[in-house]
């Protein structure tokens, strides 16, 4: 019994000591679920001593923990933004890992002198980008990328573990069988198909499943999350015994019914937030504990070399092949490529080895595991100082704001907000709020009023109100301190601004781009909302040599209702890897990691 007790005090230890660490990488930029891993490397049994050896139990905690973030990832995602950036974002979630895969194993086989099959299996393992490490930098990570380039890469690490789960167990399969490469045929891409599309239509019937459930069932608001989670891993589980794709259905299943305006949404955003961050930590924990660094030493160099060779050369080109149809510009492709984090679905996957019983499975775990640490060091670390660098950071479009979202029953066509008043808001300014979202309470100084006897609302009042669900974004710019941009920010968006209701024709006859057939009568707001995709977000720029134009303002309907133009367009999208800095580029790169954040206003 004690050791029982010992064992809950020694892991919930571990959890609480990771949880602070959450301080230390804020404050000095590090990549957080790097620590994560390092704070189990140094309890484990080269370091404190825990021994920790159960690969299946390992196995086990890492699956249901990737399919709660994966949940998770899939609920926040706004449908429109998929359907931006869906199309790229499953070509490199499927032709993408397979291009890496192949490239890798055969360095891997050269450098590891190993078949060519072994290397193969490796570079199944090492595939697919982590979608806990994406989705905490890009969503936590204190940096705002342009709206595309972001929902390319979410959607992208959250399909793609499919592809290297079902790579990787084939290829184990086949070196357990004895068979070399020339056994993969058309038994092993129909699998892949069929669990592609089990996973898809099971996903497509288990969000429905939760939407309906969550609309009708009359429940206690603190069970509806445990509730909604219980079905997406009933989900997981059923699809993955039918021979689907858990990981794809449990995300496609949270996509569905993250936008089928759910009652009690928020309850169930704050519960699944939580219960995401404890799954990230025991994740990343338990898969330290299995390692043992004392063998690194073995196979490191080659292993750091492999490392070297995803970063520089089989991502970027993989990138590179699957993105050239769709229009990225260069400097985007070069943020996707650089992007490519490898973290738990890799080590997960370096465990399969093991479970299946190959000889060598020591071999694909450390390598793995030196490849993914590598991986966090370096493109983790160094995330926000590249964005930067290429230019791709998005400034905030408003700056303090305290905005708090109330639940009412049922599906009301209608939210109730509330804001509070904070010091040079507009709206503290003395401008008057719309008659459309006239306000239902003030409290001021714990006394509560109508607005109508208000007066001038003054910092530090709470505003209660009914709202349309359309209507938050631009509330948000009155409630909000306008940003402080610094210059570097300002230049973002252009020398110039241009009349978004003005025809495409007259600019393009001033600055001498081409129109396409069809844009001659469009205005300059069509124009680019259709070369976007047909939706323009904050910061998204449009490609017109030789000049480009940036979207300032979008309206409530999604027209561009303000534009910049800049006469300094960045090259066209490269004929070659777009990934490989001068050494000018790399100094000041290394500067930038290794200076002090800067401060947010």
């Amino acid at each position: 019994m004690e050791s029982l007790y010992v064992l809950i005090l020694v892991g919930t230890i571990l959890i609480v000591i990771a949880a602070f660490s959450s301080l230390l990488a804020f404050r000095f930029g590090a990549p957080l679920l790097l620590l994560f891993l390092s704070i189990g490397l140094v309890a484990g049994v080269d370091g404190i001593g825990i021994d920790f050896d159960n690969a299946d139990l390992a196995y086990f905690v890492g699956t249901i923990a990737l399919a709660v973030i994966l949940f998770d990832s899939g609920f926040g995602t706004r449908i429109s933004t998929f359907k931006q950036a869906a199309a790229p974002a499953l070509l490199l979630a499927t032709v993408g890992v397979l291009i890496t895969a192949v490239l890798f194993g055969i360095a891997a086989s050269y450098l590891l002198h190993v078949p060519l099959v072994e290397g193969l299996l490796l570079g199944a393992i090492i595939g697919s980008t982590d979608a806990a490490a994406v989705f905490f930098l890009l969503r936590v990570g204190g940096i705002t990328v342009r709206e595309r380039v972001r929902s390319l890469l979410e959607i992208e690490s959250g399909t793609n573990d499919p592809m290297a789960i079902f790579l990787s167990v084939a290829l184990v399969e086949m070196i357990r069988a004895g068979g070399g490469i020339e056994t993969v045929g058309l038994s092993v891409m129909l699998g892949l198909v069929s669990q592609m599309l089990i996973g898809l239509l099971g996903g497509f019937l288990g969000g429905m499943l939760i939407s309906a459930v969550v609309r009708r069932l009359k429940i206690d608001r603190g069970l509806l999350p445990i509730i909604t989670l219980s079905l997406a891993l009933c989900i997981f589980s059923a699809v993955g015994t039918l021979g689907g794709s858990g990981f794809l259905a449990v995300y496609v299943a949270g996509l569905y019914a993250g936008n089928a305006r759910l009652s009690n949404t928020a309850s169930i955003k704050r519960f699944q937030d939580g219960l995401t961050w404890l799954a990230q930590i025991v994740m990343f924990l338990i898969l330290g504990l299995l390692a043992t660094p004392s063998q690194f030493a073995e196979i490191a160099w080659q292993a750091l070399a492999l490392a070297a060779f995803l970063i520089f050369v089989a991502r970027p080109l993989a990138v590179w092949l699957c993105l050239i149809p769709f229009d990225f510009q260069r400097r985007e492709m070069a943020f996707v490529s650089w992007v490519g984090l490898r973290g738990a679905v890799s080590i997960l996957l370096a465990i399969v080895p093991l479970i299946g019983g190959l000889d060598d499975y020591r071999l694909f775990f450390n390598s793995a595991f030196i490849i993914v640490l590598a991986s966090l060091l370096v493109q983790g670390w160094t995330i926000a100082s590249v964005a930067r660098r290429l230019g791709l950071v998005v400034p905030p479009r408003t700056g303090a704001i305290e905005k708090f979202e109330l639940e009412l029953p049922g599906t009301p066509d209608h939210e109730l907000l509330s804001y509070r008043v904070v010091s040079g808001s507009p709206v503290a300014r003395g401008e008057r709020v719309p008659r459309w979202a006239r306000p239902s309470l003030v409290i001021r100084e714990g006394q509560s009023m109508r607005y109508q006897y208000a007066g001038r609302l003054r910092a530090g009042d709470y505003v209660f109100l009914f709202i349309s669900p359309r209507y938050p974004p631009l509330l948000d710019r009155l409630f909000a301190r306008p940003a402080e941009l610094d210059p570097d920010d300002a230049e973002f968006f252009g020398e110039f601004s241009v009349d978004p209701a003005a025809k495409a024709a007259e600019l393009a006859k001033i600055y001498g781009f081409r129109l396409q057939p069809g844009e001659e009568e469009l205005s300059i707001s069509d124009l680019m909302i259709g070369r976007l995709g047909g939706e323009a977000e904050y910061g998204d720029r449009v490609s017109a040599a030789p000049i480009e134009l940036i979207v300032r303002q979008t309206g409530l309907d999604g027209a561009v209702v303000a534009a910049g133009l800049s006469l300094e367009p960045e090259s066209g999208r490269g004929s070659a890897i777009p990934l490989f800095f001068s050494r000018k580029d790399l100094t000041t790169l290394i500067k930038e990691i290794f200076a002090r954040p800067r401060k947010k206003p």
